[in-house]
């Protein structure tokens, strides 16, 4: 069977590269709308502004950012610059999206605002809002140390400053900031009242590797930190990296000589819904070989791809996926047969549910469905962990 069904992947992949090359339309000045206009919420009281210190997160550093001693041609890149002409270009032009990074801090302030900048104009999507893209992400540890939600940024322009969060109870806790999943970060700097107590937390090492395809990347989460890759971070509390990468997640060696470089926990391979049943028999192999020859007690987990929420309806596309399965099944199969240890398999019928509802346009996750995803990720990597 020869039919591709990869449209939406890479159509998703060439809106982006779009997007990022279009030049927003000049207004003047008297027309620029700011951005307390657009949401209220999110406009720095300016008196407060006045008395803030502003705390940049490059002092200290985000999670999710792989081998932070290489040299990058912009600080929150994903991949170093070396990367740029070893993987192919449009790997490289995505992994300068901040996808995955998520930057803690500890404070007592009552209030919270942020103050970056993101590297493309286009700040939401058809299918996936500013939130989602372009928006930075607060949870916090509630007094059981469990993480929970706290408030979103809704960008309305490529520079951001604005007060997150007012009105907070008293006391010190631990926070996390997603950074956006479909942008780049040029800057971002944490804004807290002068007087308050602040301490930025240095990034946790061993973290989750996920390499993936648009769906690793976030697409279509309503925020950064719905993605599953986030989610089961903060179930395990661990750190994680998001190495997806829209339209191209495709078991490239290129992108496993990075893999290899991390002093990963464990590996997740995900990238299914970005290859056809033939790629997968001839690199699935060979990726996992690479990984175990530089890591041979890391866990490696491999994910069939989802089925599209419509493939109920759309035989063509049912079969793919049952054949893409089967690829990947065959080839797991094939390297426990060879003696491959600490090998995991997670099936990809039921990773957006069975009622049709967890995606957004069939292929990407809503925020339903990567919930569903991180329930079925999360035991297998508890016992691969183990």
């Amino acid at each position: 069977m020869t039919l591709r069904l990869t449209l939406p992947a890479v159509f998703f992949g060439l809106a982006l590269t779009a997007g990022a090359q279009q030049k927003a339309p000049a207004k003047p000045e008297s027309s620029q709308t700011p951005v307390s206009k657009l949401d209220p919420a999110m406009g720095a009281n300016k008196a407060a502004a006045v008395n803030l210190n502003w705390h940049d997160v490059t002092e200290w550093g985000v999670e999710g950012r792989i081998l932070p001693d290489q040299e990058r041609k912009r600080w929150f890149d994903r991949l170093p610059a070396s990367a740029e002409g070893t993987v192919t270009p449009a790997v490289w032009s995505l992994s300068r999206d901040s996808a995955g990074m998520m930057v803690r801090f500890k404070t007592d302030a009552t209030s919270i605002h942020v103050h970056y900048k993101v590297m493309k104009p286009v700040l939401g999507l058809a299918h996936m809002p500013a939130t989602g893209v372009s928006g930075v992400d607060l949870y916090a540890r509630d007094s059981d140390g469990k993480w929970k939600w706290v408030q979103v940024t809704r960008p309305g322009t490529q520079e951001v400053k604005a007060e997150i969060i007012k009105g907070l109870a008293p006391g010190e806790r631990e926070y996390a900031a997603y950074l956006p999943l479909y942008n780049g970060t040029e800057f971002l700097k944490i804004g807290v009242a002068k007087g308050s107590k602040f301490e930025g937390l240095k990034p946790r090492q061993k973290p989750v590797v996920f390499y993936g395809t648009s769906i690793t990347h976030g697409a279509c989460a309503s925020r950064p930190g719905m993605v599953h890759t986030g989610i089961i971070g903060r179930r395990l509390d661990m750190p994680v990296v998001n190495l997806g990468f829209s339209g191209n997640g495709r078991m490239d060696k290129a992108v496993g000589d990075f893999l290899i470089q991390v002093d990963a926990a464990a590996y997740v391979i995900d990238c299914l819904p970005n290859m056809q049943p033939a790629d997968v028999s001839a690199k699935c192999v060979p990726l996992v070989k690479q990984l175990r020859a530089a890591k041979p007690q890391t866990p490696i987990v491999l994910v069939e791809d989802r089925r599209f929420t419509n493939d109920w309806i759309t035989p063509a596309k049912r079969q793919f996926h049952t054949e893409n399965h089967a690829a990947l099944k065959a080839a797991y199969e094939t390297l426990l047969k060879e003696g491959v240890k600490g090998l995991s398999y997670i099936p990809g019928d039921a990773l957006y549910g069975t009622d049709t509802e967890g995606a957004t346009d069939a292929s990407h996750a809503n925020d339903l469905g990567f919930m569903r995803q991180a329930d079925i990720f999360e035991p297998v990597l508890r016992e691969a962990l183990k």
